[in-house]
């Protein structure tokens, strides 16, 4: 039996400085066996949890998508010392990694259909995942209309830049990019997020909204949504809440009587709607 609390052990290939207030950084780490690679099957939306030996460990949405083999992708905010750690790590260091866990985004049920996928600032990870994982040629025809509206509260403060330029050249994704305030030399929307999608109006026929986000962008993007027309199961979110252990054994991140690890973090809003409003 799968000991869940060892971890796989893979190396920090690329450090990245994701924002120009260097708060967040992307980890890319590779498999170092490709037996451990094929062990790690894991889809859009769920998280591992990432040990740095002597420190300490911390779950993280998986970035990459399971389109890009042979590694993972972590953007972490630097909030503590197993991050403070890891933003400090050079290149070629071992860490650990556990997982997948959690569940994904139902991307079953989303074929055939429109998504709207809407994020804020540094909750954009899964996210990315997930649209890397659509815009794939093997995936993409298996869905409809794209629109992804994502903002932060200045322009340095967004990530995946360079993959957001790739995508604004595409003519199969609709994506808005949008900050809180002008700037000098910035040419896309200003405005925040909830105002921006209304603005927006994507359809609520045949679509699916998948938002994931600060919980006060979230707060105020919700009802515009169901002005849209989205129904509650039509609406895919992903809970953040603090989560230590990630299999449900620790019960830190219990939300009435589920756990965010291990029955989510990806819920709808009809499930969210059963469950205490602790999130």
């Amino acid at each position: 039996m799968k000991n869940p609390y060892l971890p796989l052990p893979m190396r920090l290939v690329k450090n990245f400085v994701e924002t120009e207030d260097k708060l967040i950084h992307t980890f890319t780490l590779e498999f170092l066996n490709e037996e451990d690679e094929k062990s790690f099957q894991y889809l859009p939306g769920q998280f591992a949890e990432v040990s740095v030996f002597g420190v300490g460990e911390a779950p993280f949405g998986i970035a990459s998508s399971p389109t890009e083999p042979g590694h993972l992708k972590f953007s972490v905010a630097k909030v503590g010392v197993v991050t403070t750690t890891l933003h400090q790590l050079p290149e070629g260091t071992i860490l650990g990694v556990r997982g997948p866990l959690g569940n994904n985004y139902p991307i079953e049920e989303f074929k055939g259909k429109n998504l709207v996928v809407i994020g804020g600032g540094f909750a954009f990870t899964t996210l990315r995942s997930l649209i890397t994982y659509i815009l794939h040629p093997d995936h993409r025809g298996d869905y409809g209309e794209l629109t992804v509206i994502y903002g932060a509260r200045n322009p340095g403060l967004l990530l995946y830049k360079d993959e957001l330029a790739e995508w604004e050249k595409r003519s199969d994704i609709n994506l808005i990019c949008t900050i809180d305030r002008p700037v000098e030399g910035w040419n896309g929307r200003v405005g925040f997020v909830p105002a921006v999608t209304k603005e927006v109006a994507p359809s609520a026929e045949n679509a699916y909204a998948v938002i994931c986000g600060p919980p006060v962008m979230i707060k105020f993007t919700m009802p515009v949504l169901e002005e849209l027309g989205f129904s509650p199961e039509r609406i895919i979110m992903s809970l953040e809440n603090r989560m230590k252990c990630g299999i449900g054994m620790c019960g830190r991140c219990n939300v009435g009587n589920k756990y965010v690890c291990k029955d989510g973090p990806v819920f709808t809003r009809a499930q969210l709607n059963q469950l205490p409003n602790e999130y």
